[in-house]
C-alpha cells in the first residue's frame, strides 16, 4: 500500500494513518513527527524547522523534500508507506512524483478528508499526544483508557504547542492558501478520493478502507 492523506489540520489524518499503518504493516511516515525529532535532537534542521512549524508557517521545499527522499530509500518502506502531512505544496508533490519514478513505484491512491472548520477547532483544541510513541488522542472523541497516559507505551500525553487555538487560525490559513491546489494536482491523475471526514474516526476508518479494497 502506497497511501497519501490530504486535509486540512485537524482532518484526522494523523489518526488514519496510524492505524492503516499498523494493520497493513508498512510505516506511517509523518513529515511534522521527522521534524519534531529532529528538533528534540537539536539537529540543524530541526532547529531551522522549529522556526517555521512552531509558528504553524510552512517549512521550505528543499528541507523537507530532503528528509522525505531519503526517508522512501529506508527498507521499511519497501512494501509500502502512508504520508501523513506530505506533500503540502505543488513542488513538494512534483519532487514525490519523481522521487517515486526513480524508484519504479506509484502511489495507489490519495484520499482528500474533508472536514468543516467548527470540527477542525473541536479536534486540535482537544487533542493530546504522546510524548514518547506519538500516538494520537482526543479528551472526548478518543480518549485513552487512562488520563493522561498513552493506551500503547505508557507515556505522558500532552498538548503540542501548534494546537494553541491561534496557531490553529494560522495553519488553517496557511494551509487554504498553499495546500489546498493540491487537491486540483492529484485530482487530475485520477487517484484522489474524496471522502467526508466530520465522521467518527471508526468511520472514516472503514470507508478509506473500503476504497483502498475496491481499488487493490
Amino acid at each position: 500500500m502506497r497511501l497519501i492523506l490530504l486535509g486540512a489540520p485537524g482532518a484526522g489524518k494523523g489518526s488514519q494513518a496510524a492505524r492503516l499503518g499498523r494493520k497493513h504493516g508498512v510505516p506511517h511516515i509523518s513529515t511534522g513527527d521527522m521534524f519534531r525529532d529532529a528538533f528534540e535532537k537539536k539537529t540543524d534542521i530541526g532547529i531551522r524547522a522549529h522556526g517555521y512549524w512552531g509558528q504553524g508557517e510552512l517549512v521550505p521545499d528543499d528541507v523537507t523534500c530532503s528528509m522525505v527522499e531519503e526517508r522512501l530509500e529506508s527498507g521499511d518502506c519497501s512494501s509500502g508507506f502512508i504520508f501523513d502531512g506530505f506533500p503540502r505544496t505543488i513542488a513538494q508533490a512534483e519532487m514525490l512524483t519523481a522521487a517515486m519514478e526513480r524508484l519504479g513505484i506509484e502511489v495507489d491512491a490519495v484520499i482528500q478528508m474533508n472536514v468543516s472548520r467548527e470540527t477542525i477547532l473541536q479536534r486540535l483544541t482537544g487533542r493530546r499526544v504522546c510524548e514518547r510513541c506519538g500516538a494520537n488522542f482526543h479528551v472526548k472523541n478518543l480518549p485513552p483508557a487512562k488520563p493522561g497516559v498513552c493506551d500503547y507505551c505508557g507515556g505522558g500525553l500532552v498538548r503540542r504547542p501548534d494546537d494553541e487555538r491561534d496557531t490553529i487560525l494560522n495553519r488553517l490559513r496557511v494551509y487554504e492558501e498553499r495546500t489546498a491546489p493540491l487537491v486540483d494536482y492529484y485530482r487530475r491523475t485520477g487517484k484522489l478520493v474524496d471522502i467526508d471526514a466530520d465522521k467518527s474516526v471508526d468511520e472514516n476508518l472503514e470507508e478509506i478502507t473500503a476504497i483502498l479494497e475496491a481499488r487493490s
